[in-house]
């Protein structure tokens, strides 16, 4: 069995052991339920020692004994809502499989998994069905042991309701049928939280001031993208559509703002993950970039006349940047894997947790301002290098360095959201269309070399290089285009 995923919806309850089923048919849209299926499951957690996954919502199991044995991973998605992903059971009974492992690494990081709770669960299963035959819901009437490790073993009754071809008004109907029958809303979140009970650490809260420092609007937004960095993780190591960009993108936002928060933040502490939040994007930019060159050069050599394509000019670049994004990719997944970003990832538990605070801490309101317009300085000091380049070579990176300006002006503006409102996302929003139009402008820059290598190798080996000089011309035209759109662009940007 190949690794699959699936959202899984689903409501429990709680109920006593004299409790009768209701009438499931009677439920609107059930035309008849299925003869009941009962199943004998056995299911291993596993966690560190200090729970970790648990304190997480996340959960990953061995279990055995039904239609879907293997290793499981379950990721919170919203309430009442969690992704499956089923690996194969494999041969290995007690240690995770690797490949198992790498999803939850995020939250475990080089610490060792072992087994925390057994579940042994006695379960009925009654399928809801249409009038078609198409199975809308599972109810699983569930009879369960739970053993932790130094404890009695702890018995319960519980009623599952699924979805699987139905919508959710049947699970607000079941619901509400159930509980005339006597059944509460579940106690836990899962059968794993009821087991574990108080031994799972209290989740650390923490809210925005009504009035916050300017300290606390850096907390909100970085911790915002410590978040998002624990999300995408996994996503990157299953390969998710467009996890690696979603994933840089949290990291540029946490390294922005430990840049613009600098006046109330220890310098030495910040600049030490920024620098190592710098390494881990330039570990998975390879990867992101060439993805997006091949879309861009599939979509643009199709546009060119086919008298004017000479040669196997698209499958030659697909193939140079297929090897390229196999490469990142790879050297992505060891970044993964490695020492020093299980390590970042433990720095960023403590800067969310303890900020390191220091210098100028003020009421947000009085010091936003002044942290915007350093900000805005400094990009317009890279503009006024941008115009005073005498090469282009020296343009091109003034420009460059200018889109990652507004980029940081961008990303202080979202910020400041919380105390400045509407005010600070229109400055968000412009200096976001300058960074699009410059990201265009360093786009084709970055396309003009690859063209003139591949042209150079296809001259070098006796054919025809006269396409990727017509594409190097359409890029130059392309960044020409962008650059005059920014310096259109620039006047607006300026701070009311």
């Amino acid at each position: 069995m190949a690794t699959q995923e699936q959202l899984e919806i689903e409501t429990k309850y709680d109920v006593d052991e004299s409790a009768s089923l209701p009438a499931l048919h009677e439920l609107p849209g059930v035309a008849s339920v299925a003869q009941p299926v009962e199943l004998e499951l056995a299911a291993v957690y596993y966690d560190t020692d200090e729970l970790d996954l648990a304190a997480n919502k996340v959960t990953l199991r061995r279990r055995t004994g039904g239609d879907d044995d293997g290793w499981h991973v379950k990721f919170p998605v919203s309430s009442g809502e969690r992704l499956e992903v089923r690996h194969p059971l494999g041969r290995s009974t007690r240690v995770v499989p690797i490949a198992v492992l790498r999803t939850v690494r995020v939250h475990v990081r080089d610490r060792k998994v072992v087994p925390v709770v057994t579940l042994n669960t006695k379960r009925v299963v009654h399928r809801l069905l249409d009038a078609n035959g198409k199975v809308l819901a599972e109810l699983a009437d569930d009879r369960v042991t739970a053993t932790v490790a130094d404890a009695e073993p702890d018995c319960w009754r519980e009623w599952e309701v699924e979805l699987v071809g139905g919508d959710r008004s049947l699970l607000e109907d079941a619901g509400k049928l159930l509980q005339s029958a006597g059944a509460q809303p579940a106690s836990g979140p899962s059968k794993l939280a009821r087991a574990l009970g108080d031994r799972v650490p209290a989740p650390t809260t923490w809210e925005l001031p009504s009035k916050p420092r300017t300290s606390d609007l850096f907390r909100a937004y970085a911790g915002a993208q410590v978040q998002a960095i624990r999300e995408r993780d996994p996503e990157v190591r299953r390969d998710i559509p467009d996890s690696v960009h979603k994933f840089r993108v949290a990291t540029r936002r946490l390294r922005s703002a430990l840049a613009t928060y600098r006046p109330v933040l220890d310098r030495e502490a910040g600049d030490q993950i920024r620098t190592e939040l710098k390494w881990l994007a330039g570990e998975l930019g390879v990867a992101r970039d060439t993805e997006v060159q091949r879309e861009h050069f599939a979509a643009t050599v199709a546009e060119q006349p086919a008298e004017l394509v000479m040669g196997r000019v698209a499958g030659r670049i697909d193939d140079y940047l297929r090897g390229v994004y196999k490469e990142g990719r790879a050297g992505a997944l060891a970044a993964l894997e490695s020492e020093r970003y299980f390590r970042l990832l433990d720095a960023l538990d403590e800067l969310i947790a303890n900020p390191p605070l220091a210098g100028d801490d003020r009421k947000a309101k009085k010091q936003i301002g002044d942290l915007l317009d350093h900000d805005w300085k400094r990009m317009r000091k890279s503009v006024r290098r941008s115009k005073a380049a005498e090469t282009s070579a020296e343009r091109d990176h003034e420009l460059h360095e200018v889109r990652k300006a507004a980029k940081r002006l961008r990303y202080a503006a979202e910020s400041a959201v919380p105390v400045l409102g509407d005010d600070a996302t229109d400055l968000a929003g412009r200096a976001e269309d300058v960074q699009e139009v410059l990201g265009a402008f360093q786009d084709s820059v970055v396309s003009r070399d690859l063209l003139r290598q591949l042209a150079v190798q296809v001259h070098l080996e006796g054919g025809n290089a006269f396409t990727f000089g017509r594409l190097h011309a359409a890029e130059e035209l392309r960044g020409a285009q962008s650059r005059d759109a920014f310096y259109t662009l620039w006047p607006n940007l300026k701070l009311n």
